[in-house]
């Protein structure tokens, strides 16, 4: 592989004008395509096989008049007032005339006003789900009640068709690309290898994110794939062209020639690229075997979108180093005479803390071990759910109307759930519905069962029920089985709960079973990888349970933020609430690449000096001292990627964005320069020992380029012909 990436290196940088121009129009072209087929981006939170979406299913069969979205608007009077018939009257009949609405029902018809006379909740009926309410159905839902609001009134539009988020990339996150660029420069201390190096990654970056609005016409995107896309795209498209312009400048400094270095850079650190790029495609893509549609278009999308990054960080930036020339290098180094070998290699602070660390392994083994441990025990109280207008934006149409309802009503009635009852006969369904009903009332923390509300053929019929507690409460949870249990032992009918509340309660369960077998095989497949790679038994064995500290630290910390509240304001979190339920299992699947490419880059050159006749100790204080500065920057440079992401609004983006950011400073500086050196050393020669059954049996990928290496040390570094 390492000889293939080399004269691709070298063809980028000897035709870099097409090079240029091929990947310019690829940009052009899909940025035409994304602004002429993009289509609407909605969350669509569909689970398959489960309950409530069978019974989902069940009602736009057989009840599709209530099939489709809802909307509650919440009326407030005055304090010390009261609302009427005649104050509500044209509220209901502006609320029926919205375009898309076919019933508007009159509060004082239905009960729904509460005990006071002081509130009120119209609900309102679509006849499509909530991600095909258009953008002008939205408007004039948002514009009903305007009048009464002249009047005194508050009103407030929320419910399902209120809900979907506008997630749009803002000036908070250009701070993680100024600050990804203040890094560079500071790393290269050049201005045209700073830029040139970022340039390369927006451009990546670009390209992704505009095939991916290309194809959002005809593949549903929930809000959160684009913005995960982005975050991913950037982050891993600024380091792996930090990796290759490293090297490269590595090269030209030894004194090989700009063409030769690009293919060497490129034969050599791309290998390591590939590798990461890999890992992280192969993780990101494995979240479709959860089963979960709206998680699947989300690995792929951003599998889709580090896949880019890999292809321009080997094609197009070995053809804009050729334009860049000696300018990569500081200015004054440029013109220098090449350094003899070794030269130039000060002890920094990575060799200074490499030898600390090695020095002190036990201890600093011990510390680390128990200090990530202490990290991750709040992980042991964490809760999944999906986010409900509990948790959206203050001032939010739909936050506004959640509190407004909780104020007049109870947490409860944003919750409320609906039972799907069919039993083949009008009449054999109305006898189960109405058993149905009285078992569901005995419930603990059900506050209230409506009547049986039949179809027109009698043989379905739907019960609303309003829990005590709110959506994301945990007492709603065990409400809702309590109820799927007593109603079970119905016989002859079928009967299944469903709302948005119990979606999203069955979305989480799946998702927190599909858990620990995904962690298994993402832990698997990186003993796997690393053992081809470093061709070790015991360092792959190591990176796997560096990463599972990493993992368990993180969300000790991702639950102690969110959940629990401790240090909320600085971040921002608003309102304490569960994790989002796919927010663990897109940690994983993420870290693990980010973790395995920090290990290839910082193990390799340990491997690398040691297989050249270095002590087991010395080869590691070498590797952590010639690539730990690299690493340093990949680091900071993602961190603070994915921390802009952190000062949006929503509180999804927000936790992801501050569990990746956390997690890579823990795996980066914790793990792989602080916990990996120690444990290295502690291993000795016994780190690179594989049993020779397996050594024979396992494919040599050549990560590092040592056959390129050889090649092109027994041509005399002749170049190899393209």
């Amino acid at each position: 592989m390492a000889t293939l990436l080399y004269r691709l290196g070298r063809l980028s940088f000897r035709r870099r004008g097409p090079v240029v121009a091929v990947w310019l129009l690829l940009l052009a072209l899909l940025g035409g395509g994304a602004a002429a087929f993009s289509g609407q981006i909605a969350d669509d939170f569909t689970m398959p096989g489960t309950e409530s979406q069978r019974a989902l299913d069940a009602l736009e069969r057989d009840f599709p008049q209530a099939s489709g979205a809802t909307g509650t608007i919440v009326v407030a009077a005055p304090e010390g007032e009261t609302l009427d018939a005649a104050t509500l009257g044209p509220v209901v009949q502006e609320a029926a005339r919205v375009p898309g609405v076919i019933a508007a029902l009159d509060p004082f018809e239905t009960g729904a006003v509460s005990p006071d006379g002081r509130y009120a909740l119209i609900s309102v009926q679509f006849d499509s789900p909530a991600e095909d309410v258009t953008d002008a159905q939205q408007e004039a839902y948002q514009e009903v009640g305007a009048s009464a609001e002249a009047e005194g009134l508050r009103v407030e539009r929320g419910g399902e068709v209120a809900n979907v988020p506008e997630v749009e990339v803002g000036a908070t996150e250009v701070v993680g690309v100024v600050v990804a660029a203040l890094v560079l420069v500071l790393t290269f201390g050049s201005l045209v290898a700073a830029g040139m190096t970022l340039a390369n990654a927006l451009i990546g970056v670009g390209v992704g994110m505009a095939g991916l609005y290309a194809l959002s016409g005809v593949v549903e995107l929930s809000t959160t794939a684009p913005i995960l896309a982005l975050m991913l795209g950037l982050a891993v498209g600024i380091d792996y062209s930090l990796f290759l312009t490293s090297r490269y400048r590595q090269y030209v400094l030894d004194g090989v020639a700009p063409e030769e270095a690009a293919g060497r850079a490129t034969g050599t650190a791309g290998s390591a690229v590939v590798f990461a790029g890999a890992t992280v495609v192969i993780a990101l893509a494995g979240l479709s075997v959860v089963g979960i549609p709206f998680l699947t278009v989300m690995g792929l999308a951003a599998a889709a979108t580090v896949a880019v990054a890999v292809l321009v960080a080997l094609t197009l930036l070995p053809a804009v180093l050729g334009f860049a020339g000696g300018k990569v290098l500081p200015r004054k180094q440029r013109g220098a005479a090449p350094a003899p070998a070794g030269d130039g290699e000060r002890p920094g602070f990575a060799y200074r803390w490499g030898t600390l660390v090695t020095r002190l392994r036990v201890p600093v083994i011990v510390a680390a071990v128990a200090g990530l441990g202490l990290l991750a025990l709040p992980a042991q109280d964490m809760r999944l759910a999906l986010p409900d207008a509990s948790t959206a934006a203050e001032g939010s149409p739909a936050r506004e109307a959640y509190d407004l309802t909780a104020e007049g009503f109870g947490e409860g009635f944003n919750g409320r759930l609906v039972a799907v009852v069919s039993a083949g006969t009008p009449e054999a369904t109305q006898a189960a519905a109405q058993e149905a009903a009285g078992l569901i009332q005995d419930t603990p923390n059900v506050l209230a069962v409506t009547p049986p509300q039949p179809n027109e053929q009698g043989t379905t019929a739907l019960l609303n029920i309003t829990p005590a507690t709110g959506p994301s409460d945990a007492a709603t949870e065990d409400m809702v089985h309590a109820i799927r249990d007593q109603v079970a032992g119905i016989d002859g009918a079928d009967i299944s709960l469903t709302g948005t509340t119990a979606l999203a309660i069955d979305v989480s369960e799946t998702l927190a079973d599909a858990l620990p077998v995904y962690l298994l095989l993402v832990v698997g497949l990186s003993v796997l990888l690393l053992m081809l790679v470093f061709r070790s038994l015991l360092v792959p064995l190591k990176a796997a349970l560096g990463f599972l500290l990493t993992v368990a630290a993180t969300f000790g910390i991702t639950v102690a933020v969110f959940q629990q509240g401790h240090l909320a304001g600085v971040f921002g979190v608003e309102t304490e609430a569960p994790l989002v339920s796919f927010l663990p299992i897109l940690l994983i699947g993420i870290l693990f690449g980010l973790a395995m490419d920090y290990e290839v880059f910082l193990v390799s050159r340990m491997r690398e000096d040691f297989v050249h006749g270095d002590t087991a100790r010395q080869a590691t204080i070498n590797g952590l001292g010639h690539n730990g500065r690299v690493v340093t920057a990949a680091a900071v440079i993602m961190t603070s990627v994915f921390a802009g992401f952190i000062f949006m609004d929503d509180l999804i983006i927000k936790s992801i964005g501050f569990a990746l950011a956390l997690g890579v400073v823990i795996d980066a500086f914790l793990v792989r320069m602080t916990l990996v050196p120690a444990v290295m050393s502690l291993l000795g020669r016994a780190a690179w020992w594989l049993p020779g059954p397996l050594d024979r049996a396992l494919p040599n990928l050549d990560i590092e380029g040592e056959r390129l290496q050889r090649q092109l040390a027994s041509e005399d570094s002749e170049p190899v012909r393209v």
